[in-house]
């Protein structure tokens, strides 16, 4: 293993992806970033060290451009040893308000982005292991759904589930599989409307539900944390650690709150 360990980012333009390229270039990782929009990297490119960075676009959806971005990036920085899945788009609101447009392109981008990227990065993996990592984005949506997130919720549960499958299917391999269950956190994403029916944005929502938001900060030390320990799921924010204690103990509570409160978050 070279001296210089190397991270890809996907989602690598803008808020955790950002923040986790951050981290990682403080720790003096060699960053690599994937993002649909060049604009974005550009943004994050600039608060990094030029020598130790690299980007290319990278539609998620598309299986080819997975293969092409992780073989440029291991041919600059020598080879990957962790893949920072989390590329993402949220979608919010009640079911009947989304269109199939919204629906098929968060599918594609939550669910088969994530997919396809593991898919893509394996044998890079591989040959860093042990030690290496495929870290995902999953969600606090991702432990129980609630009103308004029926598909981004099926889109988190589903991340989950890829984590779980390959931390047994991969650990032969000697290549670690993690996953990020993060509650709101301060990104860009907090200030789109939900869908195109809506047009509040999402902190507003998120506000007059009384729940907190977290620092971007702090999911990017949780994905320093995840790469180099042991833990399957990293929770992130206060909203995570509720939910999975209510989910754990309080499940028939949970459903009952849900089912008096009715109205979508997003």
């Amino acid at each position: 293993m070279g001296t210089i360990r190397a991270i890809f980012i996907s989602g690598g333009g803008s808020g955790i992806g950002r923040a986790v390229a951050q981290k990682f270039a403080a720790e003096g990782w060699f960053v690599g970033l994937g993002d649909i929009s060049e604009d974005g990297m550009a943004g994050t490119r600039a608060l990094l060290d030029p020598a130790r960075c690299f980007s290319v676009q990278l539609d998620v959806r598309d299986r080819g451009q997975w293969d092409d971005a992780l073989a440029a990036f291991a041919e600059v920085a020598g080879g990957i040893d962790v893949l920072f899945n989390n590329a993402g788009i949220p979608i919010g609101g009640a079911l009947v308000d989304c269109t199939p447009e919204e629906i098929e392109r968060t599918l594609d981008i939550n669910l088969k982005g994530v997919i396809f990227g593991a898919q893509a990065a394996y044998p890079w993996l591989r040959a860093r292991a042990p030690g290496s990592c495929l870290l995902n984005t999953a969600s606090a949506a991702g432990i129980y759904g609630v009103p308004g997130g029926s598909v981004y919720s099926a889109t988190k549960f589903g991340v989950r589930s890829i984590t779980e499958s390959l931390d047994g299917e991969w650990a032969a391999d000697g290549i670690a599989v993690r996953d990020l269950m993060p509650g709101f956190i301060e990104t860009p994403l907090l200030d789109i409307a939900p869908n195109r029916k809506s047009n509040d944005a999402i902190r507003n929502r998120v506000h007059q539900a009384g729940l907190e938001i977290t620092p971007v900060s702090a999911v990017a030390e949780a994905a320093w944390a995840a790469v180099h320990g042991q833990r399957l799921h990293t929770l992130v924010g206060k909203t995570a650690h509720s939910a999975q204690f209510a989910a754990r103990f309080l499940p028939g509570l949970m459903r009952k709150r849900n089912r008096a409160s009715g109205r979508p978050l997003g």
